[in-house]
């Protein structure tokens, strides 16, 4: 820890440089009588959200149509009954599409390397964003009526996915904590309302927020796929595709035009080999404690005279680890998200839907957390830390754990009661005469999932990370839902009739059990989430950070021959 943190009466770290006299540290007295609250929000934060608002727009609209698109055949003419273009089946529609979902979560890891090795966030996102709109043309261009008859539809879905895949993936490894970003303060704070009630101004409570509301933006912009799904029902997949593909003009726009505004963290440099050179040395010196160049230079001059970190480097880097060992457990969540994507919409295909197209039945998701996001934010979080509970995250992604394992054993019940049902019966051919209105706690039982575990894992990714590692270590968290897809690429052989009840029982009974794990063996780390938050540096030391690093002889000598090249 640097000099400039000291422990406040309630033994928390505080950055005394951010506190003044309109805005005390807290007390013990004051943490055990006043409550908790967030701070105002950046206009910056918002125009990030406006962003990701924009792409997932995007996103969910182009990704709506695709398992209808993969599935079914061409029916000829439109408006159609079951619309369709290349008509491959419920297996290899679903294992495209979690193909697809798989590569969006790799590309992350690429995104996060080029911003925080060389580009930035907000570069990374523009040249990310550009390499997604020749995606989604390539996409739309190929899903026009003549490209469905030559056979052309298939090659160029192939091509687009992975264009878009790694725009995308580029842009969603840098926009979250580009958005955490635009909040500056790292210290809890006493502030006085104009009605002259004292709270107690958190980082924690904020983060919450903030995230809270970024992922509001995301679910907002997924509701995208209700007008692309419909246009697909009575237009096409050509005009379905087309409007995804206008809406990622003004991301770019925004993201050109607010420039100015955003709070920026530049590239650190060889972040990669700075952090593997940490782990090396924790082998050579015994601990990563004796890794702190402070201890070095006392105990090991020659190796501390080739550090290129400093002290707070080594209790970031610590507290990541920790971290990144929660992300493991999240393939098993992921799992239970993505049936949404896929397998239940083929469910839906099997149900009563009236006129809407079975894979509007989605959009539920969205709608649902549209709902209970600001519910959460403003009315459930708020009271329980007026009651002294504030939510910490470990027991929250273990809560997100378990409404995932209750939303596959309601889907499992679902799936029964369809194979129960004629005409059809477990081998539905058609539509059993069975409502798909029943999916609906399905997916609002997701929806509850996810503001417990997704949300809180982005906010848990952010906080944990190294100040220069905040895009890589978003990616890792986001690559846990690569471990998801390739289990769900375990699953394909029992993604048919009649198998699929045992197929989300047992993913109820895995994330149940996950649920409990994620909680007892991880609870350590509610307990000292604020104190763990509290590792950072000021604007000043992290200057002086950067600077050190540029100014190091082996940093120098590769600046050297960059330049010579």
């Amino acid at each position: 820890m640097s000099e400039k943190f000291e422990k406040d009466e309630a033994g928390v770290d505080i950055d005394i440089k951010n506190i003044d006299e309109e805005h005390p540290a807290p007390t013990e007295e004051d943490y055990e009588t006043l409550r908790q609250v967030a701070d105002n929000i950046p206009f910056s934060a918002f125009l990030v959200i406006l962003i990701e608002f924009c792409e997932r727009f995007t996103y969910y609209g182009l990704t709506g149509p695709f398992q209808n698109y993969i599935q079914f055949p061409d029916p000829g003419s439109y408006p159609a009954e079951q619309p369709g273009a290349m008509g491959r089946g419920h297996q290899t529609a679903t294992a495209l599409t979690t193909f697809f979902q798989f590569w969006c979560y790799i590309t992350p890891i690429l995104g996060a390397i080029i911003a925080d090795q060389y580009l930035g966030k907000y570069r990374a996102i523009l040249l990310f964003s550009c390499i997604y709109f020749l995606g989604l043309i390539i996409l739309t261009c190929t899903s026009i009526p003549s490209a469905i008859s030559s056979g052309a539809t298939f090659p160029g879905y192939i091509v687009a996915i992975i264009i878009i895949g790694l725009g995308t993936g580029g842009i969603k490894s840098n926009v979250s904590p580009l958005v955490a970003e635009q909040y500056k303060s790292k210290a809890p704070f006493v502030r006085t309302l104009k009605d002259g009630t004292r709270v107690i101004v958190t980082p924690q409570a904020t983060y919450q927020k903030i995230f809270n509301m970024f992922y509001w933006g995301i679910n907002v912009g997924g509701m995208s796929s209700i007008a692309t799904t419909s246009i697909e029902k009575h237009v096409g997949f050509w005009a379905a595709f087309l409007l995804p593909t206008c809406m990622i003009i003004p991301c770019i726009g925004i993201v050109v035009l607010g420039r100015k505004r955003y709070v920026q963290a530049p590239p650190r440099g060889s972040v990669f080999l700075e952090a593997a050179k940490l782990i090396r040395y924790k082998f050579k010196v015994g601990s990563m404690e004796a890794c702190k160049p402070s201890k070095l230079a006392i105990t090991h001059p020659e190796l501390a005279a080739k550090a290129t970190w400093d002290d707070i480097f080594v209790d970031e880097f610590k507290r990541a680890l920790r971290a990144c060992i929660v992300f493991c457990w999240f393939p098993i969540y992921w799992l239970c998200y993505q049936q949404i994507t896929n397998n239940l919409i083929s469910q839906a295909a099997t149900m009563l839907t009236g006129d809407v197209p079975n894979d509007i039945m989605q959009n539920i998701n969205p709608f649902a957390l549209i709902v209970l996001i600001p519910l959460m934010d403003r009315v459930i979080y708020p009271l329980l830390r007026r009651f002294g509970i504030p939510m910490r995250p470990i027991f929250r992604i273990s809560l997100g754990f378990f409404f995932g394992a209750v939303a596959m054993g309601y889907t499992s019940g679902i799936q029964a009661k369809i194979y129960a049902t004629p005409p059809y019966f477990d081998h539905p051919e058609g539509q059993n005469w069975i409502s798909a209105a029943y999916q609906i706690p399905s997916y609002v039982f997701v929806s509850i999932s996810e503001i417990f575990a997704s949300i809180t894992g982005l906010e848990f990714a952010y906080k944990k990370a190294p100040q220069s590692m905040k895009s890589i270590v978003m990616a890792l968290f986001l690559f846990s839902n690569c471990g998801a897809s390739i289990l769900a690429f375990a699953l394909v052989s029992v993604t048919e009739d009649p198998k699929l009840t045992w197929m989300y029982l047992g993913i109820c009974i895995a994330a149940a059990i996950c649920s409990v794990l994620v909680y007892f063996c991880h609870r350590g780390q509610d307990a000292t989430d604020v104190e763990d938050d509290a590792i950072a540096r000021d604007d000043e030391q992290m200057k002086e950070y950067y600077k050190n690093q540029k100014a190091h002889p082996e940093t120098a000598e590769k600046e050297t021959e960059k330049e010579n090249v």
